[in-house]
């Protein structure tokens, strides 16, 4: 445990808990989290993961000027429905990338959770697009692929880690209750 890893996992949960409330302060704290935790998983050699932080980053950069491009007059965004076909294609293509992240994980890393890592990394891209997306459902993949996530931290000693994701499991709960999709979506 350091001081780093717990400065990461307040940031982080900062920044799940304001996205849940859509408040717009998300992104700059997001963005100060997943720098933090890059550095943290390449330290435990949990480099799908660390390249994960590194597409957070990017998707902060455009969700938050995808956002602010739809907020509404009080400053929340406007959550939407996905078509089934889009769920679809989306979990589809999470394991399309969730097979070559593996492959490539297990070939040239010595990460000794590849498939996991690799699997957990791909679908987390996925719910973070979803985010950016602003669709509700986004909070119902976060949930499973967190639960899971705590698992994996455990076995790495990633403790503070593992708590931060527990908990993100709970703001995914409630951010799944408040995000309500308006009748215009």
């Amino acid at each position: 445990m350091s001081l780093i890893e717990i400065l990461g996992a307040v940031l982080s949960a900062l920044a799940v808990w304001l996205t849940s409330r859509r408040s717009m302060i998300c992104w700059p704290v997001s963005l100060a989290a997943a720098g933090l935790y890059s550095w943290i998983f390449l330290q435990a050699r949990l480099y799908a993961d660390a390249g994960l932080q590194i597409a957070f980053c990017l998707y902060v950069v455009y969700g938050w000027q995808h956002w602010r491009q739809m907020a509404k007059p009080d400053g929340r965004i406007h959550v939407r429905r996905p078509t089934r076909p889009t769920l679809l294609k989306g979990l589809l293509c999470g394991a399309a990338g969730s097979a070559v992240w593996a492959f490539i994980l297990a070939r040239f890393t010595n990460d000794p959770t590849p498939v996991t890592d690799a699997t957990l990394t791909a679908y987390s891209i996925l719910a973070q697009y979803w985010d950016t997306m602003r669709y509700r459902e986004t909070w119902l993949l976060w949930i499973v692929v967190d639960s899971a996530y705590v698992t994996l931290f455990l076995s790495r000693g990633l403790y503070p880690t593992a708590l931060l994701y527990a908990g993100f499991v709970v703001l995914a709960i409630n951010g799944y209750r408040l995000w309500k999709p308006e009748a215009s979506g």
